[in-house]
């Protein structure tokens, strides 16, 4: 059975940066990639409104999205898969399913009041997967002000 590189992506200059990674992975181990988008369903309030936030997206044109990232390298093996719920949830499901060999990710590298707001996929992935993940975070450079700053020193 082939090795599947589970590598999910939200579209992000952050999972972009990832995609070779993972790649090479996937290279290494004769396996194949498994490119993944969790789209989340609209938030719910308790009256039973939906609220939208912004316009609904288009599952045609997040499809296109998802088709448009592939390896550089065309000897490697790929498939998409386009998925709707709770991203850390369906990423570790995903990964159970089609025995995953890895999970290569990418972080935003949030921290603080927005990181407890917003909480972390990466994280709860991380601590739910069924198999090793492997998180890649932003270098410094691309971190911006004060906090690229303090970085440096």
């Amino acid at each position: 059975m082939a090795h599947v590189i589970l590598f999910p992506t939200d579209f992000s200059t952050a999972s972009d940066a990832v995609l070779p990674h993972a790649e090479a992975l996937a290279k290494q181990t004769n396996g194949s990639l498994l490119i993944v988008h969790v789209e989340e369903p609209p938030l719910a309030y308790g009256s039973g409104e939906l609220y939208y936030g912004l316009p609904e997206p288009s599952s045609e044109r997040v499809l296109k999205m998802l088709e448009a990232v592939k390896p550089s390298d065309p000897l490697i093996p790929f498939r998409h898969r386009l998925s709707m719920g709770d991203p850390a949830g369906e990423l570790v499901r995903i990964a159970g399913e089609e025995s995953a060999e890895m999970i290569v990710m990418g972080t935003h590298g949030r921290t603080g009041m927005v990181r407890m707001l917003m909480g972390s996929v990466a994280e709860a992935v991380v601590r739910r997967a069924p198999c090793p993940v492997l998180v890649y975070r932003p270098a410094a450079e691309t971190l911006t002000g004060r906090k690229a700053a303090a970085l440096r020193l």
